[in-house]
């Protein structure tokens, strides 16, 4: 990703503290909210390059975009006092106190799940109870599953699904997507072997095209991705148009840690 910034100028409001990396709420010049993430807050990783999670949230976003599914918040490239990195408009959650249970992906007592969930793991709670890991199964959330297949998401962690306050569901923190390698890591796993809807194939051809010799998309991802991931991708979208289904867990049954 080119170092230019070309988005918004960004001051600092405050530390987001549960980042892994270095991680900011900031006010754009107009006032408006963004989550900025600088490259030189990025810790390094043993199986992605050094510097480029900014890069693939950026990319996360233009493949969202180009499907139609509207799915991650606005992230751009920016510049703030860490430097260049990448910025996503801030998401104001539901109040949470207020809105009881709104979770998208929460912890349940195995006997109580509530109706419209799916479970994708058991466990054991604090106090040696029986729980579940479940997650809702409305469209959106659906779309996410799929997204994060398309991208190659190593970690959907149960926080990295977000409500706003009109009750809106946003997918959040991509940076570790788009490799070449299969990885994907998720708690969303309800739909596995089911097959893919009319929405759902609808996105993925205009995916296909995006990817398609000079295809827009493919040009966009081009300052943001090596070529051999761009290329991965548009093979992860033939399999799946090809397929009409979604994945199934693989050996180990691939799993985000922490969950949430």
């Amino acid at each position: 990703m080119s170092d230019r910034p070309s988005g918004p100028e960004l001051t600092v409001l405050s530390r987001i503290p549960s980042g892994s990396n270095a991680v900011y709420h900031c006010v754009d010049e107009r006032g408006d909210s963004w989550v900025y993430k600088p490259t030189a807050g990025e810790r390094p990783l043993m199986d992605f390059p050094d510097g480029s999670l900014a890069a693939r949230e950026i990319a996360a976003y233009a493949v969202s975009e180009a499907a139609g599914w509207a799915l991650v918040p606005e992230t751009v490239a920016a510049h703030g006092p860490g430097g260049p990195g990448m910025a996503q408009r801030w998401i104001e959650e539901v109040d949470r106190a207020a809105v009881p249970g709104h979770d998208p992906v929460d912890v349940h007592p195995a006997d109580a799940v509530p109706r419209g969930r799916a479970v994708v793991l058991r466990g054991e709670g604090s106090r040696g109870e029986d729980v579940v890991v479940a997650h809702v199964t409305d469209e959106r959330l659906r779309r996410i599953a799929l997204f994060d297949h398309v991208v190659n998401n190593a970690d959907r962690k149960g926080g990295h699904v977000l409500v706003d306050a009109a009750g809106v569901v946003w997918a959040i923190d991509h940076g570790l997507s788009f490799h070449t390698d299969p990885k994907v890591r998720t708690v969303l796993w309800g739909w596995a072997g089911q097959p893919l809807d009319g929405g759902d194939i609808a996105g993925l051809e205009r995916l296909r095209a995006g990817l398609a010799g000079e295809g827009a998309l493919r040009g966009t991802l081009a300052d943001l991705l090596a070529e051999a991931e761009i290329d991965a991708l548009a093979a992860r979208v033939d399999v799946l148009l090809t397929s009409r289904l979604f994945p199934v867990p693989g050996p180990g049954y691939p799993l985000p840690w922490p969950l949430f």
